[in-house]
């Protein structure tokens, strides 16, 4: 994302100030354009989809919400009374999340989370998980780093979807996929806000046997704890033993 208009940022402000006059598009030059609303970035707990309550059900002792935007899922787990640290890089999410996060058991950093150090009993990563990792290439040392992050007996919880279902050829089964992309979830996308659009950013998607393969050869232990209508599914992941 463009680092100098934060977009995101000035967006959650937009809204949070009451001055919402517009929704944020998400561009893409490989998928189709789409629409983020903002009162979805400021859902509570009762709009939220099942996936999400699936995943903050399963949350223990020290959470770290990594991406934590305009913080729906800190409000409601800081109002369960856990240790919350809400991570985002965003000026404006910050801004946000120092206006709607009150309690003394909550911490709002600044921060990309791979210059994070803490230690976490829950390392929560929702609304595509996976996309932090950006390429495929990445991902080893991302895990790696993500464990680095855990206590003893902690975990990383995030979610993510196959996008095979977009490039099937519903006659033959076959893949029309980009073949300079390394794999199908590779995907690029920007922001565009009030006729400003920010520059590209990589996100990726991972079918869940990929992530599996990914998270084992890293020292993981992988269930999936919950499957979705739409090709999504919430993993759970835990440092193996022995």
């Amino acid at each position: 994302m463009d680092k100098h208009s934060d977009l995101y940022g000035k967006a959650l402000i937009d809204f949070n100030n009451g001055n919402y006059t517009e929704d944020l598009h998400v561009l893409s030059p490989t998928m189709e354009d789409d629409v983020l609303p903002l009162p979805y970035l400021f859902r509570l707990y009762e709009e939220m989809p099942p996936i999400e309550k699936k995943a903050l059900s399963l949350c223990k002792g020290n959470v770290l919400d990594v991406g934590a935007g305009a913080g729906s899922h800190s409000v409601y787990l800081e109002s369960k009374k856990f240790n919350i640290t809400a991570l985002d890089q965003s000026d404006g999410a910050i801004k946000v999340l120092h206006q709607r996060l009150q309690k003394p058991n909550s911490t709002i950093i600044k921060e990309n989370i791979w210059q994070h150090n803490g230690r976490y009993d829950t390392i929560l990563l929702l609304m595509n998980g996976t996309g932090i990792f950006e390429k495929l290439e990445k991902v080893p040392l991302c895990l790696e780093l993500l464990k680095n992050m855990l206590s003893e007996n902690g975990q990383i919880l995030l979610d993510s979807s196959d996008l095979k279902f977009l490039f099937e050829d519903p006659e033959d089964g076959g893949l029309w996929v980009d073949s300079s992309k390394e794999y199908y979830g590779e995907v690029s996308f920007s922001l565009q806000y009030k006729k400003v659009e920010s520059e590209l950013f990589d996100w990726l998607y991972m079918d869940f046997e990929l992530l599996k393969s990914y998270a084992v050869a890293a020292g993981f232990q992988i269930e999936c704890v919950y499957k979705g209508d739409h090709h999504d599914y919430l993993a759970r992941l835990t440092i193996a033993i022995g």
